[in-house]
């Protein structure tokens, strides 16, 4: 069995003062292993955005722990960490320079090949459309760029680091099914080894993967394959009946 690289133990986030604290995740546990594919969904405010930015240490746990390859994340230097996480958010941030600036933003010394390869691997294939390709200048946070655009920009930023985890929240909800499914195939097929967490709200982007976790009100409502959880005809069953509108998969 592959070691383990990611554990979450115990795990609470509490917003505000006590009178009127907001509790975002409520004693979560579980672990991940190495090179493994999580897919997590939950409804909104289910607490899928917090833990995320739990595990890059955006923000510290009131209680409980985020273990990065056995050591907690508090114990590593912010930068040391988040060298090791390539992660994309739900507001996708990019910067007034080139493509080519924007992809290699995190290793600047990244060869131009492998800034197209890693373009590529994210369907980014409109930048060879733009007037300069990929010295085209884009606009702070990507003025000029579709939802989409920015999106592919992004996946492809946080993948050119190589990163031994990346997490991707809800990356591909701007993009159409079929270049969605082509970015699936393109993770799936990474030239390095990469433990992947994807939040989504579709369960297109989450049903191969190894196994999947609901939240709900900040708990593990449901966890196990696609397959599993369609046969507990729960959370997840739901969405995707409702996603796809037929219950053919359903046991």
């Amino acid at each position: 069995m592959s070691r383990i690289i990611l554990e979450i133990e115990s795990l609470y986030k509490t917003y505000g003062e006590k009178e009127n604290a907001a509790e975002a995740l409520r004693g979560i546990s579980f672990q991940v292993y190495q090179g493994e594919f999580l897919g997590i969904m939950g409804s909104s405010g289910s607490g899928k955005t917090t833990l995320m930015n739990l595990i890059a240490r955006f923000y510290d746990a009131s209680e409980g722990g985020v273990y990065v390859d056995g050591k907690n994340v508090k114990d590593y230097e912010p930068d040391v960490l988040r060298a090791n996480i390539g992660m994309t958010t739900q507001e996708v941030l990019l910067f007034s320079d080139t493509v080519d600036g924007n992809i290699a933003y995190g290793k600047s010394d990244l060869p131009f090949e492998d800034v197209k390869n890693f373009a590529h691997l994210a369907s980014a294939y409109f930048i060879e459309k733009m007037p300069e390709q990929y010295d085209t200048i884009i606009g702070e946070r990507g003025v000029g760029l579709s939802g989409g655009q920015k999106q592919r920009i992004a996946l492809a930023r946080a993948m050119a680091i190589r990163p031994p985890i990346l997490i991707l929240d809800d990356t591909t909800s701007a993009l159409d099914m079929e270049t969605e499914a082509e970015i699936q195939e393109n993770l799936n097929n990474l030239d390095f080894e990469c433990t992947k967490l994807i939040i989504a709200q579709r369960t297109s982007s989450a049903r191969y993967a190894d196994r999947i976790v609901i939240l709900e009100d900040g708990r593990i409502k449901e966890c196990g394959t696609h397959d599993e959880l369609m046969k507990q005809r729960g959370y997840y069953y739901e969405i995707y009946t409702l996603q796809n509108g037929n219950e053919e998969e359903a046991v």
